[in-house]
Order: structure tokens, then sequence, then C-alpha cells
């Protein structure tokens, strides 16, 4: 974890009530993002957890202002210092992005130009926000390659992506989005196309920038071990809502909503029984109700009962700072699991749900 307390003077992001919606003209939209809210701390690290498809990128690129700007609704606020970055003019927000706002991206290869030289993709972020000359903005940059453990900086400045490794090129994507040490940094799963090694030394150096720099971060994963070493606070994700949200001490000890549950029941476990099979969740993302209607888990939830699929839930405070979306969360009053499929939730039709990005 971060290690760092709260500002007392109120959140740095604010986000209330974000949804995206995705369509066409004439034809009813798709909601990826629904009502979404949290904040995030000076100098804080907030999880967004979810399985693919449960609107975590989407909620970002959002935030950041880089969903395409026709055949998408995006409606809500993300207050950042207090201004709604959803309503600033094109070029005002992009003198946010870089400077106080930055974000990394989930595949390096996809996200550096492939024909622009590493250090070129650097520098050009100072030249962006700053004023600096091209030989202090080289010298800023060779710095900041070595600072992200790049051997050699001075020869990969003038190397292309391609001739990087993928853990490279992950660091030089990561000195590039801190380059101008923006306030925030989110980071897109930043560590999914990077074996284990790797991955442990990418978090450890995001830990130790965040640290010096007292960068607030976001960090959307799909990976509970990720958010168990790296994160102050949680948000659970699931059909384009939180379903809980909590301390990750907190969230770890007494997940309260099933689908938090079942997260945690399928990653095996050092001092589990071997013997044992993991529990995976029944069905697959896809398999979901909209939220008007019911509790979009229910078809995959062993615990559902006809109280599930009686119209649109909320966040309820179960315990100081934990949340949870669900009829019958984790240690309440017994439910016996239903006996029958799942699936079979009454005559509530199904919504399909899209990838993680449009």
């Amino acid at each position: 974890m971060s290690g760092t307390q709260p500002a007392a003077s109120g959140p740095l992001l604010s986000v209330r009530d974000l949804s995206v919606v995705f369509g066409r003209r004439g034809q009813p939209g798709f909601t990826a993002v629904d009502r979404v809210s949290f904040d995030v701390a000076p100098g804080e690290v907030v999880g967004i957890v979810g399985e693919s498809g449960s609107g975590k990128s989407v909620t970002s690129m959002a935030v950041m202002g880089l969903l395409p700007p026709r055949g998408v609704a995006v409606t809500g606020q993300a207050l950042y210092r207090g201004r709604d970055l959803l309503t600033l003019p094109d070029r005002e927000r992009a003198r946010y992005r870089g400077a106080e706002l930055a974000m990394v991206f989930q595949d390096p290869m996809t996200s550096l130009n492939p024909v622009v030289t590493v250090g070129v993709q650097v520098t050009e972020v100072l030249h962006a926000h700053e004023r600096i000359t091209r030989a202090a903005a080289k010298e800023q940059a060779i710095d900041l390659l070595r600072r992200c453990g790049i051997p050699d900086p001075a020869r990969r400045f003038g190397e292309y992506p391609h001739q990087l490794s993928g853990g490279m090129r992950q660091r030089a994507l990561i000195a590039t989005a801190l380059a101008c040490k923006p306030k925030l940094l989110i980071c897109d799963e930043p560590t999914t196309a990077l074996d284990v090694t790797i991955q442990a030394q990418v978090l450890e150096l995001l830990v130790e920038l965040v640290n010096d720099l007292g960068t607030a971060m976001i960090m959307i994963t799909h990976d509970l071990g990720v958010v168990a070493g790296l994160c102050d606070r949680v948000n659970v994700m699931y059909a384009g809502r939180i379903v809980e949200r909590a301390g990750a001490c907190e969230l770890f000890a007494h997940p309260r909503h099933r689908y938090t549950q079942g997260l945690l029941n399928s990653i095996p476990r050092l001092d589990g029984d071997r013997s044992q099979p993991l529990t995976p969740i029944p069905g697959t993302p896809r398999d979901v109700i909209g939220w008007a209607k019911a509790c979009a888990f229910a078809p995959r939830c062993r615990y559902v009962t006809d109280a599930c699929v009686r119209g649109d839930l909320e966040l309820v405070a179960m315990a100081p700072s934990h949340d949870v979306r669900c009829v019958h969360p984790a240690e309440s009053p017994q439910v016996e699991p239903t006996q029958e499929d799942p699936s079979r939730v009454g005559p509530v039709e199904t919504t399909p749900q899209p990838e993680e990005a449009p």
C-alpha cells in the first residue's frame, strides 16, 4: 500500500454518477458504465477491480476524455480539484492530460508509436506542457528512463519500441506518463502482458515512484493479488456499477458481496487445501440483467432469490467505509442457496455485455 494518509482538504478526484452509453442514432444504447461514483484522495492508491467487460477501462477513459466523440454519451461529473473535466472544452482538457493527470495503458506495444523513438515520445510530453530546451528535455528524459529501471538509458533513448523488451516498453510508457510529475496516475492493467517476475518489478517501480512524487493512483486490474499489495481502497465493479467498496484490508478480511467472494474463491491460495478444486463463478460476464430490473449478478449467483429480481439496488453501508450492493450479503442472516439453475431468475431479459473498450 502507499501508506499515505488522505489529505484533509478533500478528494483530488471525485467521480459522481458517471454513466457512459454507447449507441447509434435511432437505436437503443448500451450502458457500459452506470452511475459510478468514487473518490481519490491526494497520495492515495485506489483499486478498481472486476472481470473483463465490467466497465473499468471505459470509466478511466471517460475521466481522461479519451472516448470517441461520436456514438458515446457521457453524463455525470469528474471533479478534479473542483473542476468538472467532463464539461471542459477539448483544448483546455488536453492541458490537464500529461501535466495533471496521466495514464499508463494495458499494452505498451500498441500504446507507443512504433515509428517514433522512445526518447522523442518522452520528450514530446515535456515540450507540450513545459517551456524547456531540447537539450534539457533530453537530459530529463534519460534520467526518467534511468529512474524507471531501463539499462543504458542514453542508448535506449534513440531506439524504437520494437527494439525493447516487453518489460522495458512498459517502463518507457511509465516514464512518459510521469514526465511532468502528474498529481494523478491512472494505470489500466499495466502488467497484464508481462511475466510474473517483470510484473513484480513494474509494480515495485510504480510504488516507489508514486511515493517519491506523492502522486495519487488509480489501479485498474482483474488481479486481486495486485490490489492486495498496492491499494489503500478498492472498488469492485460488475456490469458497469460498483457492487462493493471498502478499504483493502477490510475487503480481503470481510468480503460481503457474493461476486467479490467469487473472485477471491477463484484464486489459488498457498495456505489452502490443494486437494480441493478452485470454485469458479458460474456463467460469464455476459450473463447479466439490467440494473434497473434486478441485481445484474443474479444469473450467476447461487444465493439468488425472488427478492434479487425486484428492481434497482443501491449501495448500502454494511460497516464504516464498507458499502455493498447486494440483497443477501455475506455475514447477514443465512440464506440457503437455490437448488435451481441460477440463470432462471424469472422473466427478465438478459443484456449482453460488450468488451472492455468499444
